[in-house]
């Protein structure tokens, strides 16, 4: 695969599997109907893992354009080949999330609580406080860049398991602070099926939420730059 084919792909099974656990597990009448965090925090990391593993031989599976951006900036990617791994990023995450509507398209309707649809698309926070969720955003994506950037720095090899550190990492970032926000960690995360549910026909949904969406953009973006001011210090 192209590298940029090799993001849309990864990033749209990332995505598929992420917010498809999530409409699991909060939709109405499905298999996984109330299982709870331990199932949605599992089931990204199976996300992340399967994103990762299709995408690491083609393009580097960055996912996440913090991530792509902290690369170029550490010259292990050409800065002429970021647009477009962002832009198939968030092109990925949009059909993704349009997969999940289709395949939850009867469960969608089944629900009526508007805060729980726009759930299986995008974050909120569970308490809300513009400094408090940024911050919890910019923890998150820093604990994400610095696990990463030590991970592929490391001579250790798994072999084909190479994406499974990173979605441990995800996992446990996800048990030990996604309770404030949901741990977007990723601007093409949030940001693409959150556009997605302004558009898609779905039944009983309420507001986009835009005034809190600039969050689970600038908090990962600044988390990034954090986590690699980090790596370079050490």
């Amino acid at each position: 695969m192209s590298p940029y084919l090799a993001e849309f792909v990864g990033t749209m099974i990332l995505i598929l599997l992420g917010n498809g656990v999530v409409a699991n597990v909060v939709l109405n009448k499905t298999k996984g109907n109330n299982s709870g965090w331990i199932v949605i925090t599992f089931g990204w990391s199976i996300a992340v893992f399967a994103g990762v593993y299709i995408a690491a031989g083609s393009s580097g599976a960055h996912l996440n354009p913090v991530i792509t951006l902290v690369l170029a900036f550490l010259g292990r990617l050409p800065w002429d080949l970021v647009p477009g791994y962002i832009a198939t990023q968030f092109l990925g995450a949009m059909a993704g999330a349009f997969l999940v509507f289709l395949g939850y398209k009867k469960h969608y309707d089944e629900t009526e609580d508007a805060g729980l649809i726009k759930a299986t698309f995008c974050n909120e926070p569970a308490i809300r406080s513009t400094f408090h969720n940024l911050i919890t955003e910019i923890i998150g994506t820093f604990a994400l860049v610095v696990g990463v950037l030590f991970m592929t720095k490391s001579d250790v090899s798994l072999g084909t398991l190479d994406a499974l550190p990173v979605a441990l990492l995800v996992f446990g970032i996800g048990l030990s602070l996604g309770g404030p926000t949901g741990y977007a960690i990723n601007p093409a995360r949030d940001l693409g099926p959150r556009i997605m549910h302004a558009v898609l026909p779905i039944k009983n949904k309420g507001g986009n939420d835009w005034g809190y969406s600039w969050i689970p953009v600038v908090g990962p973006l600044i988390g990034g730059g954090l986590g690699v001011l980090l790596f370079t210090m050490i």
